[in-house]
């Protein structure tokens, strides 16, 4: 069999499917190959059945198989342009920032102010900067997501086969515990507090996304547990239990508590405040990962200690 990554696109190729690359949709497989094709086409080959898997016609929903043999047709390609490298001194501090590697998984601890991935005019995020860096890595996908202005743990994985034993713990309650530090605005006096209101996403007139508590929205689960309590502010242990966007933000705030340097849901006078004292930033870190490793099945334990601005912070209050 001929590679269809090493092959030209201009000719027939034939691709056998490995153990790593069985269990995905044949769609999504082919979207991640043919990278720069539009979908379009994509889904259009596969309707008139151009693609076959087996010497047989495959809807796009199909799931590959070890073993399976796929017959990609000849497609032309629009010339794209030549990529921009990221600076050189942009993957090195993400280098530097690297937690834990081995075989097939890479834990960071992300940089505030770093986008997960590129777009809404950013070029480059964590995997676009880990790609750059290792050019030749076959597979290279986020596991879960980090907001912008969250530092700390974020996991990449390096085979497909980890990434979906991953999803799989991330969709079973507890097999992966996420903790967060976090100063909160005033002298938290909840105790150790369950909170559950349900999350809904909504868009304003203006285009700004944003989220907030509503009985119509997803089940939603954040335990807060106080580590300091300072007369300003409290700082903050929390898991996560189930994992909605901006979900620590809007709990910590629907509490009464927002958390430090919230533009969005956080309280000004308690931000100008803090501002004074050195705090630029949302203070909001994934501290602490819990999880089985999928190669190994070993109990992994990574923490990832927040940086010197946080820390003086800390020292400061």
């Amino acid at each position: 069999m001929s590679n269809v990554e090493n092959g030209p696109l201009n000719t027939v190729r034939m691709l056998s499917i490995s153990s790593e690359q069985a269990g995905q949709r044949i769609d999504n497989y082919l979207i991640t190959l043919l990278k720069g094709v539009p979908k379009s086409r994509i889904y259009r080959i596969l309707r008139k059945g151009e693609v076959r898997v087996n010497k047989g016609r495959i809807k796009p929903v199909y799931r590959l198989k070890e073993g399976d043999e796929v017959r990609i047709p000849p497609i032309r390609m629009v010339e794209k342009p030549a990529t921009i490298r990221p600076p050189d001194e942009q993957i090195e501090r993400l280098e530097a920032a690297i937690l834990f590697e081995d075989k097939g998984l890479i834990i960071i601890n992300k940089p505030s102010g770093l986008a997960v991935h590129g777009g809404s005019g950013l070029s480059f995020g964590a995997i676009e900067l880990l790609r750059a860096s290792r050019p030749t890595a076959p597979y290279l996908e986020l596991v879960h997501r980090l907001d912008r202005d969250t530092s700390g743990c974020l996991m990449i994985a390096k085979k497909r086969s980890y990434l979906r034993h991953l999803h799989e713990q991330l969709r079973t309650d507890r097999k992966i515990r996420k903790h967060y530090r976090a100063l909160v605005c005033g002298h938290w006096d909840l105790g150790k507090h369950h909170e559950n209101a349900a999350l809904l996403k909504v868009t304003h007139s203006s285009g700004e996304r944003v989220v907030r508590v509503d009985e119509k929205g997803k089940d939603s689960h954040t335990l807060f547990k106080p580590i300091s309590r300072f007369k300003q502010a409290s700082y903050m242990d929390i898991e996560l239990f189930t994992g909605r966007t901006h979900q620590i933000r809007v709990h910590a705030a629907y509490c009464g508590h927002p958390v430090a340097g919230d533009d969005k849901y956080g309280n000004n006078d308690c931000n100008a405040q803090l501002k004074k004292i050195g705090l630029k930033r949302l203070f909001l870190h994934a501290y602490r990962l819990e999880f089985e490793h999928p190669g190994t099945g070993q109990e992994m334990d990574i923490i990832a200690p927040l940086s010197d601005e946080l820390s003086d912070i800390l020292d400061k209050l």
